[in-house]
């Protein structure tokens, strides 16, 4: 995890590299122009074939730019992805309270609650997914009175969202034990992030902590939940500490192949060191609806764990990817290359460095080390 110091110190020159343009959306649910705020990748207008998961942000005036913040920076070390936020502004300090009104004998939006939760359900999500390229992977995040009304798309038989960032939520009528209910039923994959701290309101405490205990009994595959209590934050300071915390977390399959994952999950294996970047790719796309090539660090990884382990034949498979995803590059002819020289095939081995030599850079792969390759396979020949 990166350092929470980092984050701040990104924020506080965060005008350096805001990209936010404000709209005025104009709501028949609410009856007035809501305050938009939008921020599109930087990737958006030139790869116009590439969709992007979306965040969706309540309290837009005080958590837009952390969020904004951690993205961008998490991004800059392709740690994560580039994604569309939008956030929604509630600007008067009664607003958010209005807009979360709920009923207290069923918990259930009434009223302005009502008209803003068909707001966001009716108007605004299918005007953003009209609007822009979005990918199936849509999140909410809000802090207490929005982060406890955020959860009421969760009783829906289809939820409206993907992923839940819940920051000292004040749970409406017995959320704490609804929401783990509901949780334990999804057949599809539903991501859910909640934090509180020691010197959080106690009444929030308690039953965040509560929720807490109810997940722990919680047997369902599908669902991707964490739980943070921090020591030392505020009500108010958790939210720096949360927001890092619950990207990474949702998005712990997007990054690059690490240090701990190679030598605690990879290197360890007899063998199948192709097919685990295959899965790791293939995870990607099925939960998060995020396809990309595979990183060429990755594939460095994975000839890094077939060297070591000396399970040449994988080679053979690695090329065959590395065909898919780099065809124009020498790669592929360097893997195959890399095999017969390992099993002292040392004429064939020749022949791939040739092959290499005659293709595209790409890495530390240069046209001279296939040429140097090549003439040292011809000396071994002899």
């Amino acid at each position: 995890m990166k350092a929470i110091q980092l984050l701040i110190v990104l924020l506080c020159s965060f005008s350096i590299y805001a990209q936010k343009t404000i709209d005025q959306f104009s709501s028949r649910k609410l009856g007035v122009d809501r305050e938009i705020y939008v921020s599109l990748p930087p990737s958006y207008e030139k790869d116009t074939k590439r969709s992007y998961p979306l965040l969706l942000v309540l309290d837009a005036e005080y958590l837009f730019d952390p969020f904004l913040g951690a993205l961008k920076y998490g991004n800059y070390w392709d740690d994560l992805p580039e994604v569309i936020v939008i956030g929604v502004c509630q600007n008067k300090n009664e607003e958010r309270y209005d807009d979360s009104r709920v009923d207290e004998e069923t918990g259930l939006p009434i009223e302005t609650g009502a008209n803003f939760y068909d707001f966001i359900g009716t108007e605004l999500v299918p005007y953003l997914l009209k609007t822009y390229r979005i990918a199936p992977f849509k999140m909410i995040a809000g802090h207490d009175t929005t982060a406890g009304f955020l959860n009421l798309f969760l009783y829906k038989d289809t939820p409206l969202f993907d992923a839940y960032i819940s920051l000292s939520p004040e749970f409406g009528l017995d959320m704490e034990t609804r929401i783990p209910d509901r949780l334990a039923t999804f057949q599809t994959p539903i991501y859910y992030y909640q934090s509180t701290s020691n010197g959080d309101l106690k009444k929030i405490q308690k039953k965040v902590k509560e929720m807490d205990e109810k997940m722990k009994t919680v047997q369902n595959d599908k669902i991707n939940y964490k739980f943070d209590e921090f020591i030392g934050a505020s009500h108010y300071s958790l939210v720096l500490h949360s927001i890092p915390n619950a990207l990474y977390q949702f998005f712990a399959v997007y990054q690059p192949i690490t240090t701990n994952e190679f030598n605690e999950k990879i290197v360890k294996l007899e063998y199948g060191y192709v097919e685990y970047l295959k899965e790791k790719y293939n995870t990607l796309e099925k939960t998060l609806n995020i396809k990309m090539p595979i990183r060429l660090n990755d594939f460095k990884a994975i000839e890094a764990a077939i060297v070591k382990n000396k399970i040449y034949n994988e080679f053979d498979e690695l090329a065959i990817l590395a065909e898919k995803h780099y065809g124009k590059s020498m790669l592929a002819d360097f893997y195959m290359a890399q095999m017969y020289e390992r099993k002292e095939d040392y004429k064939r081995a020749q022949k791939k460095y040739l092959s290499a030599f005659q293709k595209e850079p790409i890495g530390e792969l240069t046209k001279d080390m296939m040429y140097e390759k090549s003439e040292e396979m011809k000396k071994l020949m002899n």
